[in-house]
């Protein structure tokens, strides 16, 4: 997506100022690399706002590695050779884990100090912190019902029989669906498991299927076989534009957060530089760029952001600080129990 109306070219000369500002050591950097383990998707947006940007004022080359967060953090654990990695919450909790991450100075990444304190330090000060927060919690068509889903009980109403999809449980938001589980049976998902299955068994009635790709949630909406989703909000403006009725449920409970965050890899060769491009990626110049070009959602509470341009995202103090934050070393510790559950539930 490129900017109409003249806007691209009022944010490219502010993300020169940006840069100009954040700028000191290029020449160090001349003929360097800067390796970083991401996802390949918007990846023509981030290279035009992001990437390219950096690369110029720093005189540096910055090397991609695409794929999913198992896949990638994989690959370091084998064979390093990273400078930073991008991961969602689990994943980056299993890096910690594993012992992949140096610990960041917070000294040379004062942006820092700019953002929305769930984002700051999520999980905990010696590892990154987030650059993009978004929300998992349901969508669903208004047109399917007469009563408006308010609660993460709604997806045990009888009326969504055979009409109900959930992420699966290998994905980033998966594990998350125990957690309701729990809830809904009065329990704690870590102390009494029986009980978050015995809630997912009754569920199960409802669940169509299960998916673990955005475009098949977006493809079940589009087709009309399901009518409500536990799901992360980025999905949600493409199940819009084929379902105009369905909407964003406002929970009594709250939704969960999801954070994406940046982490400094152990082992890597250019560690300053690679705090001084988290630091870049978090001014709320480049942030707003990357919100209004629908990439990320901004964590910089600096940012400010039209209606229409923040719509899309997980957006604002009081949006922020509603949602929850799962205990991810927990999850972790039980990610396997509850797999082996939830497979042989959906027989997978």
């Amino acid at each position: 997506m490129h900017y109409g109306n003249g806007r691209g070219t009022v944010f490219a000369a502010a993300l020169g100022l940006a840069l100009a500002g954040l700028g000191g050591n290029s020449a160090l950097a001349q003929d360097k690399e800067l390796v970083i383990s991401t996802w390949g998707y918007n990846g023509d947006l981030l290279q035009e706002h992001l990437y390219k940007p950096f690369e110029e004022q720093h005189g540096v080359k910055i090397v991609l590695e695409t794929g999913n967060n198992a896949d990638r953090l994989n690959k370091i654990r084998i064979r390093g050779g990273v400078d930073l990695v991008y991961l969602a919450d689990s994943f980056v909790q299993t890096g910690i884990e594993q012992g992949l991450f140096a610990p960041v100075d917070r000294s040379r990444i004062p942006n820092i100090a700019e953002l929305h304190e769930v984002a700051q330090a999520p999980h905990g000060e010696e590892y990154g912190p987030a650059y993009t927060i978004g929300r998992f919690g349901i969508i669903y068509d208004t047109a399917a019902t007469d009563t408006p889903v308010t609660s993460w009980q709604d997806l045990w109403r009888e009326e969504f029989k055979g009409r109900v999809t959930v992420p699966n449980i290998s994905t980033t938001a998966g594990p998350l669906m125990v957690l309701v589980a729990a809830d809904k049976e009065g329990v704690s998902a870590f102390e009494d498991p029986d009980g978050a299955f015995r809630a997912l068994e009754e569920l199960q009635g409802n669940i169509l299927t299960t998916y673990s790709r955005s475009s098949e949630l977006a493809n079940l909406f589009a087709q009309g076989e399901v009518v409500i989703a536990a799901a992360q909000d980025f999905v949600f403006s493409n199940i819009k534009q084929s379902v105009p009725t369905a909407a964003w449920a406002e929970l009594d409970e709250g939704a969960f957060a999801n954070l994406n965050t940046i982490n400094l890899v152990k082992g890597g060769n250019n560690p300053e530089l690679a705090m001084e491009f988290i630091n870049w990626h978090l001014n709320a110049d480049v942030q707003k760029a990357l919100a209004v070009a629908k990439v990320d959602a901004p964590v910089n509470a600096k940012v400010e952001l039209t209606p229409e341009e923040a719509a899309p995202w997980t957006y604002g103090e009081e949006v922020v600080q509603s949602l929850n934050k799962p205990d991810y070393a927990a999850l972790n510790a039980n990610l396997e129990d509850w797999t082996e559950r939830w497979n042989e539930m959906f027989r997978q």
